[in-house]
């Protein structure tokens, strides 16, 4: 969450297949890969720089099929190291992680058995209302479906675990747990079997990665923790029951946002994957989680979770690997887009994964100012928090203790306050940096005697933040009032008012302004993020061990913001799709959520980014925000399958040592691949658009009888669109249909990409993709010079 921010093959043609492609990818044997991994553990043995230990991991040779014990000898026979193993993966891919010296990886490496060796890294974890606002109970279809169709989708989770015994985890009116589930409900501390229901229908948990990189969980003390899938953080148990929490009534935090908390999809069973402790997650233990989920057969896999910038590439990402297996048997895997906030910093960025960036609800939090002077100034937070009379007012600047700075005290930070200044007054504090702890401010004033906090950050002032005491966020408006009243004012005093709750607030949705942006930096003909949904200020079950910052007390629901919370949103339109259409596979799901999506907001303008409504492109929200009730009957769909994906990274480059790392299997690229911007992506990218260039898409048929699909060119800035055909006729459901979308620039578009839109429609539904150019060369052959590319509004 934002409060916890989260640490080739190719044809020529679609129907030509090429002299060294695989007929089957069997054949290339991604049925068996055998993915090894290693992961730097950054733990010294005797304090010796030469014996420092990392976790790294591996891929074995599809022929290598190792057990756990072999996998001990297999390593004591190679580098002398038997003990050195943590996970061994077996179900869906083989290899395993392990704790080696860079020479012991090295000289694994050197092995014929082994396909590759790499370090581990380390991700980071990036309700009521929400599901009204997107529409949930206008979706015929799927609420007048049987309770066994709806409850025979599984979700697995992979986060900080579950609180087990609160009630959006009860599995009241759920039929028998479904039989293709092959998982465990594993037991461990204060996690017994009695804690899997039939809503819980399994739960793991992974902490050897962890433990040999950041050591054991014991040294984290006094912060609480289960080792078992039981959750002391509260992020699991938030982003679980926003998938498929249960009805329950008159949840609020502290009264806020009072209402009837559910999951996008409640009938939705949760399988639970622990691989996150204390806000981090190892590679070599998220990687374990989903060799576990793909195995015990869920539908869905919900990460909400991401490595930090930069990112690594999709053949040394464990997300990406495991993302990569899942896809191949199935399963989509939704993953948070990331808390960074700034361009080129969107994390799960693969084209097989569906990642989720995070806006607004049409709701907002407000907890204000009142001036002696009368004037009421518009604040932001989660303030439950009562002051029964007004208190002085105290710039930070002019509280700074001997030695420290004014600019440095104005932050708020520790040992920069004098308490004598600041005892019994309300402090007003300024934002550092865009990753500045807040509530850490408030701990900062109250430690020095402060009864309150205001603190000006003009970038996050509609996130709702939890502070130990009263507090609050304005803006830079309403700070340069308080300045002036302060300036002006002998005495002044201000009081600061609970939170009240706003409903039906415009515009909505606007982007927050934490939300990790495109483009994409590894594969920039591909749009990233995918999707935008509702992830600031998100109420949903939390657990009590955690207490919320707010008065410091136990709860049982919270309120909290980040694309780990808008990530749990997408996956339950998910689950909602999966268990209308079971036959879809992973990218018609992808496609029918992207392609519905809408990129207004509920006043009628393109969704802004919060706080100003700065202008925004798909780089921010990629094909907009999801509309669940679009969503279920789309119309037509962009599907692909693994062959695509390996044609489409043959297109980018990608080594057979590198397909190897993926697949498990020499894969060998023709000689001359076809572009990468042709993968039947639902979006259009093209990151180096040399004179014309065309784009050629195949759409597959999803309705009943007889219908005629147009299309609607929304252009980009500068350049001339053409599309053949311009109708596309279907006589049945399945048929498919191939189109070609030419590109000529005659504007240049100075090294930024320019944005537009292709929309099909028979009159009913809208199938609309967005289009990004970064245009290098005209169409007459001009040279425009190449300089590195940033998002541009149309």
């Amino acid at each position: 969450s934002q409060q916890k921010p989260a640490r080739r093959c190719l044809r020529a043609n679609f129907n030509e297949k090429c002299r060294h492609c695989p007929t089957s990818l069997t054949q290339f044997g991604l049925t068996r890969a055998l993915t090894l991994l290693f992961f730097i553990a950054f733990t010294l043995a005797h304090g010796a720089t030469a014996n420092k230990k990392f976790t790294w991991g591996t891929t074995l040779t599809p022929t290598l099929n190792l057990s756990s014990e072999q996998t001990m000898r297999f390593l004591l026979h190679i580098v002398g190291a038997q003990d050195a193993a943590l996970h061994h993966y077996s179900k869906t891919f083989q290899g395993f992680s392990a704790r080696l010296t860079p020479e012991q990886a090295q000289q694994l490496a050197e092995s014929d058995s082994v396909v590759s060796v790499f370090e581990s890294k380390t991700n980071r974890l990036s309700t009521t209302h929400s599901w009204d606002f997107l529409g949930l109970d206008s979706i015929p279809q799927y609420n007048q479906m049987p309770m066994d169709s709806k409850s025979n989708v599984i979700v697995g989770v992979i986060d900080t675990g579950v609180w087990p015994e609160s009630e959006s985890f009860s599995d009241k009116g759920l039929g028998p747990v479904p039989e293709k589930f092959k998982g465990e409900c594993v037991t461990g501390e204060n996690f017994t079997l009695a804690n899997c229901n039939r809503k819980i229908i399994g739960s793991r948990f992974y902490v050897q990665g962890f433990e040999v990189e950041n050591g054991p969980l014991e040294s984290f003390a006094p912060l609480p923790f289960f080792r078992s899938a039981r959750d002391s953080d509260g992020h699991g148990s938030h982003t679980g029951s926003t998938i498929a929490g249960s009805v329950v009534p008159n949840a609020s935090f502290f009264g806020m946002a009072r209402g009837t908390a559910r999951g996008g999809a409640p009938s939705t069973r949760l399988a639970i994957y622990k691989a996150c402790w204390f806000n981090l997650c190892s590679d070599a233990d998220v990687l374990s989680a989903m060799d576990d989920a793909i195995y015990d057969g869920v539908d869905i896999l919900s990460l909400s979770l991401g490595p930090d910038p930069p990112q690594p590439t999709y053949f040394e990402n464990a997300i990406s690997i495991g993302a990569f297996h899942a896809f191949h048997r199935g399963i989509l895997v939704s993953a948070s887009a990331g808390n960074s906030g700034f361009p080129s910093t969107a994390c799960n960025v693969a084209p097989w994964i569906l990642t989720v960036a995070a806006s607004t609800l049409d709701r907002e939090f407000h907890s204000n100012v009142y001036l002696g002077n009368s004037r009421i100034l518009k604040g932001s937070s989660l303030n439950p928090l009562k002051m029964e009379r007004s208190y002085g007012l105290i710039a930070a600047s002019a509280a700074a203790l001997p030695g420290v700075t004014a600019k440095n005290a104005s932050f708020c930070k520790n040992n920069t306050l004098n308490a004598s200044l600041i005892k019994g007054k309300i402090v007003v504090c300024t934002f550092e940096t865009f990753t500045d702890n807040r509530t850490d401010k408030s701990i900062v004033v109250r430690q020095g005697g402060g009864v309150g906090m205001i603190l000006i950050d003009p970038f996050l002032k509609d996130v709702g933040f939890q502070f130990v005491i009263p507090g609050t966020l304005i803006g830079q408006e309403e700070a340069q009032e308080l300045q002036e009243y302060m300036m002006t004012e002998k005495n002044p005093v201000a009081i600061i008012s609970p939170t009240i709750t706003f409903l039906k607030t415009k515009p909505a949705p606007e982007m927050g302004v934490f939300s990790s942006m495109g483009p994409n930096i590894i594969t920039p003909d591909i749009i990233k993020p995918d999707v935008t949904g509702p992830g600031v200020n998100v109420l949903a079950a939390w657990s009590p061990v955690a207490t919320a910052a707010t008065a410091e007390m136990s709860v049982n629901y919270n309120i909290i913001s980040g694309t780990s919370m808008s990530c749990p949103h997408v996956s339950a339109v998910a689950a909602i799709l999966k268990s209308y259409q079971p036959s879809w596979s992973p990218a018609a799901i992808m496609s029918a959520i992207m392609t519905t999506a809408t990129v207004l907001d509920n006043s009628r303008s393109t969704i802004g980014r919060d706080p100003n409504g700065t202008p925004t492109t798909p780089f921010d929200y990629g094909s907009g925000h999801i509309n669940p009730a679009a969503a279920i009957d789309p119309g037509l769909v962009y599907d692909f399958d693994s062959h695509d994906i390996i044609n489409f990274l043959c297109s980018t480059g990608a080594s057979p040592l590198q397909l190897k790392n993926l697949t498990g299997s020499l894969v060998y690229c023709q000689k001359s691949p076809t572009p990468s911007y042709n993968f039947n992506y639902p979006s259009i990218g093209v990151s180096k658009m040399n004179g014309r260039v065309s784009v050629h898409r195949t759409v597959t048929y999803y309705g009943k009888g007889s219908t005629v699909y147009v299309a609607n060119v929304d252009y980009p800035a500068g350049v001339n669109v053409t599309v053949t055909p311009s109708k596309l006729k279907f006589t049945k459901t399945g048929e498919k249909m191939s189109f070609r979308v030419d590109f000529a620039a005659f504007k240049n578009s100075n090294g930024s990409f320019v944005f537009g839109a292709l929309t099909w429609s028979n009159g009913i539904q809208k199938v609309r993709s967005p289009i990004g150019l970064n245009i290098l060369y005209l169409d007459d052959g001009l040279n425009l010079s190449i300089v590195p590319s940033k998002a541009t509004s149309r």
